[in-house]
Formats: structure tokens, sequence, C-alpha cells
């Protein structure tokens, strides 16, 4: 294959692709009430399909990503596409709770299928500077949960609910063509192996030397998720701002993840992913530190925003190089090494809610206390790393 470095264009598809997953997730939250109506059911009903969706889209990326390893890439990435396309218009045409749950099922499955595969053509295409190449695709692909609360609005504003999901119908059939034409395999029949579940798991489990950068991903993610469970709480509840003043400092934190992203694909060609994870985590320490004592202070709001905002950066950065550095690690295994990061990111992004619920007091130090608590996992975690060849994992 070409190891050219790869076009705007191709890197925008790449994220075009990854975008389906938070435009599907964020796109239909304004039309939730108009659902419960329209599905004769109660909200709790409406909400569990965000869970079911979530669910699914982690079992997915446990299946498919050593699938993607043994067939490769592009199938994957089309046929996920196709049966996103397929889901979504069978969602908007439902007319029952229980179908709307089973399509929104499908729909995340089809999901994990498609975005799965990128970071291994990432991998491929960008070899020791993966790092640069997956800021690329994250500083455009945070555009989609960005805008897709607004653009959900906006159909709303012209038409029901049901054509929300026939918008993401629409955005994955061009997605689908455009990748159909465009989307490139990165690996011969020859070089895949047979598949083997169990087998690709062990391979990446038993690699003793990537082991630190999973658990440094996982760390990260469980800040960032303690942040966005929080953050209504935090500053619609607690400081009591209004709903435009919270999606202004919301927006601020996500300009900051994009920002993060743009310094790191112009500095780690330069420094390396391993100096940009140490960056990340000693910016992440000092402003993880100032969110917890701000709040134990109990000062206004604008030392909160002051202290979140460069801390989601931090968070960024460390996630983007520690799971650049695993697949590194992982050549003929990429795509099981991206379903084990999403799965545990998932799954201790779960474990938030339930312990800010826990530990709720009525202030802001229980999430500031929980985000502090994940960077010292980090740092934690950061004493057992050790050299990572760039061709460590067969």
């Amino acid at each position: 294959m070409n190891r050219k470095t790869p076009s705007l264009a191709l890197i925008m598809l790449l994220a075009a692709v990854i975008a389906t997953t938070p435009l599907a997730i964020d796109m239909y939250l304004p039309a939730m009430p108009q659902l419960a109506v329209a599905l004769q059911t109660d909200g709790l009903m409406v909400q569990q399909s965000l869970s079911i969706f979530l669910a699914f889209y982690g079992i997915g990326m446990l299946v498919f990503g050593p699938l993607a390893d043994a067939i490769g890439r592009r199938p994957l990435a089309l046929w996920g596409l196709a049966i996103f396309f397929l889901a979504s218009i069978l969602l908007s045409q439902t007319d029952s709770i229980e179908w709307f749950l089973t399509w929104r099922a499908l729909q995340a499955f089809a999901g994990s299928a498609a975005t799965v595969v990128i970071p291994g053509i990432i991998r491929a295409l960008y070899q020791e500077h993966t790092a640069k190449g997956m800021s690329y695709v994250s500083m455009m692909m945070m555009l989609a949960p960005l805008l897709a609360p607004a653009i959900g609005s906006m159909v709303l504003f012209v038409a029901d609910w049901s054509w929300i999901f026939v918008v993401l119908a629409g955005y994955a059939f061009v997605i689908g063509v455009l990748a159909a034409k465009f989307l490139p395999e990165i690996s011969t029949k020859a070089e895949r192996g047979p598949l083997n579940f169990f087998g690709s798991y062990k391979v990446v489990f038993a690699h003793r030397q990537a082991r630190p950068f999973i658990a440094i991903s996982m760390f990260a993610s469980f800040s960032f998720f303690c942040f966005l469970t929080a953050v209504p709480f935090v500053y619609i509840e607690f400081f009591g701002v209004d709903e435009q003043t919270f999606s202004l400092l919301f927006g601020i934190n996500v300009l900051m993840l994009i920002l993060a992203n743009f310094t790191n694909s112009r500095l780690v060609t330069r420094f390396g992913s391993h100096q940009m994870l140490k960056a990340g985590w000693c910016s992440a320490a000092v402003f993880a530190s100032g969110l917890l004592a701000v709040s134990l202070a109990g000062w206004p709001l604008l030392w909160t925003v002051l202290m979140i905002a460069p801390l989601m950066a931090s968070l960024s950065l460390i996630a983007t190089n520690a799971d650049a550095l695993i697949l590194i690690a992982f050549p003929k295994h990429s795509g099981t090494a991206t379903a084990v990061i999403g799965t545990l990111r998932f799954g201790i992004g779960a474990l938030a809610g339930p312990l800010l619920a826990l530990f709720a007091n009525g202030n802001t130090v229980p999430f500031a206390a929980l985000m502090f608590g994940g960077v010292v996992a980090i740092t934690l975690a950061r004493q057992f790393i050790q050299p990572l060849p760039a061709t460590a994992a067969a």
C-alpha cells in the first residue's frame, strides 16, 4: 500500500465515519419528550434507548474488532454503514417503544462495525506518527457532538422526530457512497490471519508493555465521563446558569479538546507520543488538583471553568497519545486493540454516574474528587511504562 501522506479529503472521510456514533447519540436528544408522546411511553423508557445504544455499541466493538483483523477494514466499514442506514430508516418508521429500542440496538451494533476499523486505518497510514493522524481525525470528529443537538433541534423546527433518523440515514448513505469509492484497504488477504476471537484478545492483554497505556487511556476516559455526567448539575443546578450559558460553557470545553488535538498534531512528530503524553499528564495533575482545591474552597463559577477547560484539553492529550502508542504496538491486531480500548472506555465511563450518585452531597466536591482520582490512577499506571517497540506484536 502507498505510504504517502494521507490527503485532507481522506482524513475528513475517516472522521466522518467515526462521527456516525456521536451524531446518533446526540441528534435525537432534543426529541426525547416528543418521542415519549409519539410512542405512548414515558420519558424513562426513551432514556433507556441511550443506555441500550451504548451497551450494543460496546458489544459490537468486541465482536467486530477481531473480525476487522481477519477479513479487512474496508468491507466491514461498508457493511456497517449499510446496516446503520437501514436501522435509521426503520427507526424513523417505528410506532412502538419496543421496536424503537430494537432498531436502536441494531443501529449501535452496525455503527460499531463502521467505526472500529478507523483507528487501524490511521495506524497503517501514519505508522510511527499515528498520534498525529489520531489528532487530525479527533479534531474534525469532535465537531459532531458540538453540532448534533443543534442539528436535531433544527430538524424538529421544520418536522417531527422521525426526520432526525431520516437525516441520520441520509448521512450514512452519503458517507457509505464516499467510503465505497475512497476508503482504502490497509492489508492484503495474505497479511491477515484466521479469525480467532479469544486468541486475538489474548495477544492484546498479554502484551506487558501495552498494558500501562491501556490503563492510562481507560482512566483518562473515566475522568472525561465524570465531566460529561456531572456537568449539567455543576453548571445549571449548582451554579445556576441558564441553558444558553450552559451551551456556551460546554462549547468552550469542546473547543479546548479541538485545540489540544490541533496542538498535538503539530508537536507530536517533533517530540513523540511519550513526551506529549507526559506533558498532558503534568498539565492534568495541575488542573485536576486546582479543580479539587477550588471545589473544596467553594470559589465562584469562573474558577471552576478556568480549571475544567485546560483539564479537558490535558485529558485529550493523554488519551490520544496513549491510544496511538497502543495501536503502534499491534500492526496485525489493531482492530482488536481498538475494541479493547473502546470497551474499557465505555465500561469505566458507565461507572461515573453511579459513583457520582453514591458520593453526591449537593456541591461540586465529589465531581472534582473523582476527576482528580482518575488523574491519580493515570499517575500510578505511568509507573509501569516500559519502552514500547513500534512493531512489538505480530
